[in-house]
């Protein structure tokens, strides 16, 4: 197990940019597969982007593809996910999740049920 805290979020306009932070603690961090998941008001869970356990593989849903880019910082046991040219439709809470893996894993994983641990959210709100 691996306790995960996301910070970062905030109000943005339109086109603005974000860069949230999800610093893990516990378990060794370089043994997990991370991802971002995100949640706005009334919707499911769904997918943003995932990055395997030494970060060499990344995979996003198409509508953050240019615009979204995550990655990891072992050494800081800090996921992390750069989010450019914001849009009001990306308003949503924003989670982390990590799953348990061995080091030489290159896998990716792109839903809710492929992970052991998530953090508590944080929310990220777009305005128009």
């Amino acid at each position: 197990q691996v306790q995960l805290v996301e910070s970062g979020g905030g109000l943005v306009q339109a086109g603005g940019s974000l860069r949230l932070s999800c610093e893990a603690s516990g378990r060794t961090f370089s043994n997990y597969a991370m991802g971002w998941f995100r949640q706005a008001q009334g919707e499911e869970r769904e997918f943003v982007a995932a990055i395997s356990v030494n970060g060499g593989r990344t995979f996003y849903l198409d509508s953050m593809k240019g615009r979204f880019t995550i990655s990891r910082d072992n050494a800081k046991n800090t996921l992390y996910l750069q989010m450019n040219s914001l849009k009001p439709e990306d308003t949503a809470v924003y989670y982390c999740a990590a799953r348990f893996a061995r080091l030489s894993e290159t896998y990716l994983y792109t839903r809710n049920l492929d992970y052991d641990s998530w953090g508590q959210g944080t929310q990220v709100t777009v305005s128009s």
